[in-house]
């Protein structure tokens, strides 16, 4: 480490002047109020830039201040987070919120081990609201500022966690004194538009002569690319309606897309038909038989470690489900308001544009 430290730091004043001159213009780069940059960033989470702009908005709109948060309910959270994904995240800001109303007046705690104990608080969430907000000197560790210092030093392996302490120690010493609001945003953003995880843009990079990776010609294999093997599921979902209403389900309050509504199916076995894990999947979770089904459509949805392809029928059931706390019959035009899983939004979409094309003709 002490070799790869040695390495001549990059100075601030050229990514700070490159920032100025080059970064986007984001909305939550407006505000130095520490819930609207908590907001962007929890949201900006295994999330691109153009996807949460609209989300950030509507939330801010919807939820103003940390008091608006935590006197709001879980289900409209998780409705006006529906499409972001990774839904635990918006069940941690209502609870946090709650928290910092409750017990710290509504302000966000400027003391790190205060913040990192709140619910959804880890260590990046952490150090990125509070430095870019109270400019408290505390290195930034994402996916782009891991690679664009793992080429900085040219430090070999997959960019992950084992990096960090080499990675901190090193931000640790290049960090000013002052701007660290804009300094943090800068190394992010640099990592963001210019160094690329493939064809990097250096002869463009404010810190090309700093760079080790690219004096040595390597920054195209740093760093190592991991292979994770996604896994394949395939599910057979039920469309249930009765009297233009559609039956959905809630899940359960832990777990996978907890508190989420769905429409009834379950996952493939292997060797298994299909159409026999419709019947299986309905009559086990709603005690029904499934008299017809019609195949509609695919869905295709991508989570981190799984690719689910949803096969949607059309279905006739005897008795028809009933309804209680966690099992409704909902017309088209009100799915809207219940929070589902992205996939089962792409079935509502596709029902909602099937239907208009019926009222049309």
């Amino acid at each position: 480490m002490k070799k790869i430290l040695a390495h001549n730091p990059l100075k601030s004043r050229d990514l700070l002047l490159w920032y100025q001159n080059n970064a986007r213009e984001l909305p939550w780069r407006k505000t130095s109020d520490p819930y609207k940059i908590w907001i962007s960033e929890v949201m900006l989470q295994q999330t691109t830039v153009n996807a949460v702009i609209n989300y950030y908005h509507r939330w801010l709109k919807r939820f103003p201040t940390i008091q608006s948060l935590a006197r709001g309910n879980i289900h409209d959270i998780l409705n006006l987070w529906q499409g972001l994904g990774y839904y635990q995240r918006a069940r941690n800001i209502h609870k946090a919120a709650q928290i910092i109303y409750k017990d710290h007046h509504g302000e966000i705690p400027k003391n790190p081990k205060v913040l990192r104990k709140l619910p959804g608080f880890g260590p990046y969430t952490t150090n990125a609201v509070l430095s870019i907000a109270y400019e408290l000197r505390l290195p930034l560790i994402d996916t782009n500022i891991r690679r664009l210092v793992m080429r900085q030093l040219a430090l070999r392996g997959v960019a992950n966690i084992k990096q960090n302490k080499t990675i901190t120690t090193y931000l640790e010493k290049i960090m000013p004194k002052k701007n660290i609001s804009f300094f943090n945003q800068a190394l992010m953003e640099l990592g963001a538009l210019i160094c690329k995880p493939k064809n990097p843009l250096c002869l463009l990079c404010p810190i090309q002569k700093n760079c080790k990776a690219f004096q040595k010609g390597i920054q195209e294999l740093i760093p190592k690319t991991s292979k994770n093997k996604i896994k394949k599921i395939n599910a057979a979902i039920a469309l249930i309606q009765k009297e233009r209403k559609f039956f959905i389900q809630k899940r359960p309050e832990k777990g996978l897309l907890a508190g989420l509504w769905e429409f009834p199916g379950g996952k493939q076995e292997k060797e298994k038909k299909i159409e026999e894990t419709l019947k299986r999947e309905i009559k086990e979770e709603l005690k029904v038989s499934v008299t017809k089904s019609d195949f509609l459509m695919k869905v295709k949805h991508y989570y981190t470690q799984f690719a689910v392809t949803l096969h949607v029928f059309t279905c006739d059931v005897v008795p028809f489900p009933l309804e209680d706390d966690t099992h409704k019959w909902v017309i088209l035009k009100n799915l809207k308001n219940f929070p589902m899983p992205s996939g089962s939004a792409k079935i509502v979409s596709k029902l909602k544009h099937d239907d208009n094309q019926q009222r049309r003709a």
